[in-house]
């Protein structure tokens, strides 16, 4: 099974082959229940039929705009290559590919309508992810006016940005949530994380962020593992921890928050699955979601 599907109608199937072949993809004749199959297997979504149809079969199974597939719709006559879904996320850059094919690409997304940068496309070109996502919403309606700086910071080092500061960090699967008691050395925080990751069969260059409470932020210890795993911390405020549920009883009660290591692990993730609970390991409590 590839990565990439081209839906069709009957009556469509051979230009869906011809797309299918272009893009590396398959091709799947339409049923009621196709794009419900869809999102669960694909990266990619290809309809070649009308846009009410998709509309209507889609709409119930969205998410969240950064973990649903792009879809974009080829029109039936063959002519246009409209993003629907995910244009920031994949969909536009697909349409301009349908280009090859000479299909006429619609975009409609503000920023990338008039020729402006947007978060995810600069994350794109990088080769990174966006932590902190909510900041694209006013980050991305300042770019519809003006160019912004990008600051590129080399590491080990902190950072203190604001709410319409988008952070970028490298691309990764998983989230590490880390807890550890005051003065603990970087050895065995790094030997913690380092043993967390192997239990749940993860690499260390899998690990999209290393995240704390910035009670944490004088932690020389904590800083220094993160940096021997060539890893980047997150420190997380009081609001952004407690705004996370579902993660038991801890200890960090006693500090006012819900806990240290699950919750910065789900509110740095990108689908809000915590996939091993909090485990302490001697004096570090890891936990990891993706």
């Amino acid at each position: 099974m590839t990565d990439t599907v081209v839906i069709a109608l009957p009556y469509f199937l051979e230009d869906a082959g011809r797309v299918a072949s272009f893009l590396g993809g398959e091709t799947a004749v339409y049923t009621p229940g196709i794009f419900s199959d869809a999102f669960r297997s694909r990266k990619r979504i290809i309809a070649l039929m009308s846009m009410g149809i998709v509309v209507r079969k889609i709409a119930p199974l969205l998410g969240d705009k950064w973990t649903d597939p792009p879809v974009v719709v080829i029109s039936p006559d063959f002519r246009y290559a409209v993003p629907v879904l995910g244009g920031h996320h994949g969909a536009n850059e697909l349409a301009k590919e349908l280009a090859g094919l000479g299909l006429t690409p619609i975009i409609t997304t503000a920023t990338e309508s008039r020729g402006r940068d947007s978060v995810e496309s600069v994350a794109d070109r990088s080769g990174t992810d966006v932590v902190n996502r909510d900041s694209t919403r006013s980050v991305n309606a300042a770019l519809l006016e003006r160019d912004l700086p990008i600051h590129s910071i080399g590491g080990p080092s902190i950072v203190i940005a604001g709410p319409d500061v988008s952070v970028l960090v490298r691309k990764g699967i998983y989230s590490v949530g880390i807890g550890c008691r005051k003065g603990t050395g970087g050895d065995e925080i790094k030997r913690a994380v380092l043993s967390a990751l192997s239990e749940n069969g993860i690499a260390a260059s899998d690990v999209f962020v290393y995240a704390t409470t910035d009670k944490k932020l004088h932690e020389s210890g904590l800083v220094a593992a993160v940096g021997a795993l060539s890893g980047n911390l997150i420190f997380l405020d009081d609001e952004t921890i407690n705004a996370q549920t579902g993660t038991g009883p801890s200890r960090a009660s006693k500090i006012g928050l819900p806990g240290v290591a699950a919750p910065c692990a789900l509110a740095t993730s990108k689908h809000k699955e915590l996939i091993m609970e909090k485990k302490v390991y001697g004096r570090v409590t890891v936990a990891i979601a993706r």
